[in-house]
């Protein structure tokens, strides 16, 4: 009787379990959770195919779905050998291939022919496992002789840990009072210094939280500083992003703790411009977007208590172009760097291509001028303010792209939008509105730099019009008079500046479809490249001249 008891009571706990089971297995969307991956484009790599070897990749991301898992993928083609990784649904062809191993909890590489080059591709589902990829997969026999040795050596091994414990935390015990003693009341500017070096050295401040704070559904603790800018939608503030506390410490043992935090940009948009807030925040959130000349984007967040719409951004203390050229007079050097920066990030925005190949949506900014521009501590540019922007997806109808608008700055629109004249068969049309305003962006540039002779005070393009011109100020100079802002005959006497008047020239043109592409005037740029080598001869002799 006590065992047919015990039968009944197996058979009704296994019947639970099995309808529990299914039940999960009806709601996956209660348990599965977006896969964390590792997410950098193409780089190169010192990994040699062979073993073990480390993705390198400092970004972690949130795959954009609960579909998606980790891809690492390596490529060698004569000498280059390159490495990248990603978010990828295996339902979908990657490269012409189907995952067939993404079950895995390790990414282990498999060589796949027929790609014209050596070609290694692993997927894997567990958190950020396609950091540490195997080239030689371990066999079951050698994990299981690894488990034995490891649980013979537990002894040996926690005895290890504490003593490894023991060493570090005297170590950091003398480093505290090694420390000088901090004076009372004087502020820690540790890491504001060190979040102006990280923008000096062209990197993005708050790059290291770059894609882990886009999943954040909890405001995030920031402390606004002063205000910075301020445009038709919104104001930017430079910002207090608190990331803990740091130990000070110093004469006589006395220690302490100070509020760390890392410098970042806050555009706040107040609620009646949410649609303004919402289109800025849905082009930065395609992470296709990411490129070192567009401005690098943390999260947005919706501030219901002040009805206010926030957009986090990296911190560039330079400024925009525009502040950039009114106070400073720039070199040739200083030219093509910005310039050819410049033409390099509209042209990512208007390609159709990431740079490691794979599809992305074009996108025209539509606002392009020299106060949109931000100036990087390496004097290369970054474009920002996308409230304008337009995502050329190829669902978008002509009726829709018509209800886009006429949008911009008077001052800087092309002339087919001055007269509301665009094709709109052709998403081509909208990309070259950006490009004429590129053109002008460039004047500006060229009309500050030493290399023309002499330099006059800054001075925004068609200048001699009113100060914030209209549309109609606009048609009577661009339209009526085909006018463009003046070239001399002086600034052509040197071959960088002649290709780059030349560039422009071409650029400006009345009719959109004999503009230059940005792609191509970014190649220009690049094969400036030995006039800037050159002309570092030529600057320093015009410097020293008494």
């Amino acid at each position: 009787m006590a065992l047919l008891r015990f039968s009944a009571f197996w058979c009704g706990t296994i019947l639970c379990l099995s309808i529990l089971s299914d039940n999960l297995e009806a709601t996956p969307g209660l348990l599965k959770q977006s896969q964390l991956c590792k997410f950098c484009d193409v780089r190169p790599t010192n990994c040699t195919g062979v073993g073990r070897c480390e993705a390198g990749c400092e970004i972690s991301s949130t795959c954009a779905h609960t579909s998606e898992v980790c891809v690492t993928i390596w490529r060698k083609k004569d000498d280059n050998v390159t490495m990248d990784t990603i978010c990828h649904n295996p339902a979908l062809r990657l490269h012409g291939l189907l995952l067939d191993d993404y079950n895995n909890t390790k990414c282990e590489m498999k060589e796949r022919k027929g790609m014209g080059y050596k070609f290694f591709i692993c997927s894997c589902t567990y958190e950020e496992c396609n950091e540490h990829i195997y080239f030689s997969p371990f066999s079951d026999l050698l994990e299981q002789v690894v488990s034995v040795i490891l649980v013979s050596l537990v002894p040996l091994l926690v005895l290890a840990v504490l003593v490894v414990t023991s060493f570090y935390i005297y170590r950091v015990y003398r480093q505290r009072h090694a420390r000088p003693l901090r004076k009372r009341g004087q502020p820690l500017h540790y890491h504001d210094e060190h979040a102006n070096m990280m923008d000096d050295e062209g990197s993005d401040s708050s790059s290291t939280h770059a894609n882990n704070l886009n999943h954040n559904t909890e405001l995030l603790p920031i402390e606004l500083d002063a205000q910075v800018g301020k445009g038709r939608f919104a104001e930017v503030y430079r910002a207090k992003l608190k990331q803990g506390t740091v130990v000070v410490g110093g004469v006589g043992g006395v220690t302490g703790t100070e509020q760390a935090f890392e410098t970042v940009a806050v555009k706040i948009f107040q609620d009646e411009e949410y649609a303004s807030w919402k289109n800025e925040k849905d082009i930065f959130s395609d992470a296709d977007l990411r490129h070192e000349n567009v401005l690098h984007f943390l999260t947005a967040e919706e501030r219901k208590v002040h009805k206010q719409y926030w957009l986090i951004t990296a911190y560039h203390p330079r400024g925009s172009l525009q502040e950039h050229l009114i106070h400073h007079v720039v070199s040739w050097r200083d030219l093509w760097t910005l310039g050819g920066s410049l033409a390099r990030g509209i042209a990512h925005l208007h390609s159709d291509r990431t740079p490691c190949g794979r599809y992305k949506v074009p996108i025209v900014h539509r606002d392009i001028k020299s106060s949109n521009v931000l100036v990087k501590g390496d004097l290369t540019c970054v474009l920002c303010d996308f409230g304008l922007g337009l995502r050329l997806d190829n669902s978008l109808s002509v009726d829709e792209l018509a209800n886009s608008g006429q949008v911009g700055t008077a001052r800087y629109m092309a002339p087919e939008v001055l007269e509301s004249r665009i094709n709109l068969e052709n998403i081509e049309s909208f990309k070259q509105t950006d490009v004429y305003s590129m053109a002008l962006v460039l004047w500006e540039i060229t009309s500050r730099c030493s290399a023309i002779g002499e330099v006059k005070e800054y001075e925004p393009p068609f200048g001699k019009v009113r100060e914030h011109p209209c549309v109609e100020s606009m048609k009577d100079s661009v339209l009526r008079d085909r006018g463009r802002p003046e070239i001399p005959n002086t600034w052509i006497n040197h071959p960088g500046i002649q290709t780059v008047c030349a560039s422009i020239d071409e650029c400006w043109d009345h009719d959109p479809e004999a503009r230059l592409t940005a792609h191509c005037v970014a190649e220009r740029f690049n094969e400036m490249e030995h006039l800037d080598k050159l002309s570092n001869h030529s600057d320093e002799i015009q410097y020293s001249e008494p």
